[in-house]
């Protein structure tokens, strides 16, 4: 009989506890990776996250299996900077896109999400996966900013927000002579695809203006699904970003009247569906337990567009503000087999995707990508979350900020003059609604806040504002 050392014995204990609970076996492969991406889809809007009437079986189904996190922060609270934000694991004032002149690109926009910027679809192709982009881009429309330009092996989608690309005259008749306020206008009440002249495009082609928007939800679950399955003996990413429940509200003719909640459940139990094809394909294909799932959305739900917008639940705010309701988004990780099924209370982002992609696929982090944090040991173990923090930025300017359960507003007018007002400070784990503003109480936090707002501003090097750049 050979003995061994102690030593040897606890090594190997520690080794074989790890793959237990990740998919380190030897010869495993890296995993593929999906990112769903809803569009102004509210806190409160899956049944899962307490909405009475809106249905979401397949959302609740991977939030009970994989991991449900409570506090998870999109990087922005409208549309462009927000997906720059995920795709690329850096504030938008990193890489100018967010700007003190216009809150997302537009169709006469020039700008883009720069070439220099590195992409999760940038890395993973360089390490072999096969990328895709279906949906929803809006990071540039020119030829030069399009995804296939940004990593991504074929795109299928639209360039910027479904509303984009409104056909004036058209829509001035329907309102008898006048547009009126923007989101009261009969032709939201009412919507019909050829009242906005968005281009439906396949890599830099448009294949069709004015795309019927009732389709596009299937149109792009399928494109997915068949992406999977072309793609299922070698790893891919997956980066579905649906245009809904953003309005103009559309579903297909099976969902009409689904839900109690009117068109916007409808919208939301289509989108259900989806994921819930998703699911089934990779567990059809029998990849499931070598894929990484990610759901969440851009923002929180547009308020002013009342019952066709969605709710932030007990959150205060919505699309467009720093209060919780525009930024802390619904969040699913499902991975079966691999994934510590729970409810995660700490603290997460969209912008750690990519530090938690890179870590699972063994790729490097590259050092520029300093705001991304590794979430992959909560993920596969159930350890507390790394993050601790959060900086809520609304245009260029921090209107506030996240240290462990306390949540700073800063005056904005103050600090787009230079100077740093702190006017409202709230325990965000005791009070998520942002409701008892506690200032006078903590001066240390205070102090705290104010020093961190110092020390990210130092770290922000003045880059091109993209979506300032116009026609």
């Amino acid at each position: 009989m050979i003995f061994l050392p102690p030593k040897f014995y606890a090594v190997a204990a520690v080794f074989l506890f790890i793959c237990s609970h990740t998919t380190c076996n030897l010869g495993a492969r890296t995993p593929n990776v999906v990112i769903i991406f809803a569009d102004d889809m509210g806190y409160g809007d899956m049944s899962s996250n307490g909405h009475p009437t809106i249905r979401t079986p397949h959302l609740d189904r991977i939030a009970y299996e994989g991991q449900k996190w409570s506090n998870f922060y999109s990087a922005a609270s409208v549309c462009t900077p927000s997906r720059a934000g995920l795709l690329t694991g850096r504030y938008p004032i990193r890489n100018g896109m967010c700007s003190a002149v216009h809150q997302v690109l537009f169709p006469e926009s020039t700008g883009g999400l720069p070439n220099s910027e590195i992409t999760i679809a940038d890395l993973l192709s360089s390490a072999g996966y096969s990328t895709a982009m279906v949906g929803k881009w809006h990071l540039g429309h020119l030829p030069e900013f399009l995804p296939t330009k940004h990593g991504f092996d074929e795109w299928f989608g639209i360039p910027y927000s479904n509303d984009m690309d409104l056909d004036r005259p058209t829509v001035t008749t329907l309102n008898g002579g006048k547009l009126g306020l923007w989101h009261t206008g009969k032709h939201w009440d009412e919507p019909m695809s050829e009242y906005w002249r968005v281009p439906l495009m396949q890599g830099d082609q448009i294949i069709k203006r004015s795309p019927d928007q009732s389709l596009l939800t299937k149109m792009y679950t399928k494109r997915s699904v068949d992406f999977i399955t072309n793609n299922a003996d070698k790893p891919f990413f997956l980066y579905l970003a649906h245009s809904m429940p953003h309005v103009p509200l559309f579903r297909s003719e099976n969902f009409v009247g689904t839900s109690t909640a009117g068109i916007y459940g409808d919208v939301i139990e289509e989108i259900d569906w989806s994921v819930g094809q998703i699911i089934q394909t990779l567990e059809s294909l029998e990849i499931s337990e070598h894929t990484l799932v990610v759901f969440t959305s851009d923002n929180g739900p547009w308020l002013q567009f009342r019952t066709q917008g969605g709710s932030a639940g007990l959150l205060r705010g919505g699309k467009g503000t720093t209060w919780e309701g525009g930024m802390r988004e619904p969040a699913i990780f499902w991975w079966p087999q691999s994934i510590e099924p729970k409810i995660v209370h700490g603290i997460g982002s969209t912008l750690d995707l990519m530090a938690t992609i890179c870590s699972l696929a063994n790729i490097d982090l590259p050092a520029k990508i300093e705001d991304s944090v590794d979430l992959s040991n909560t993920l596969l173990l159930g350890q507390d979350s790394p993050r601790n923090e959060m900086i809520y930025y609304r245009h260029q300017t921090i209107e506030a900020i996240r240290l462990g359960a306390y949540k700073g507003h800063f005056d904005r007018e103050a600090s787009d003059r230079g100077e740093i007002k702190l006017k409202a400070i709230y325990n965000i784990d005791m009070d998520p609604a942002e409701a008892f503003n506690l200032w006078e109480r903590y001066p240390d936090i205070a102090v705290a806040l104010r020093s961190r707002y110092l020390e990210h501003r130092r770290s922000i090097i003045p880059v091109v504002d993209q979506l300032a750049r116009r026609k």
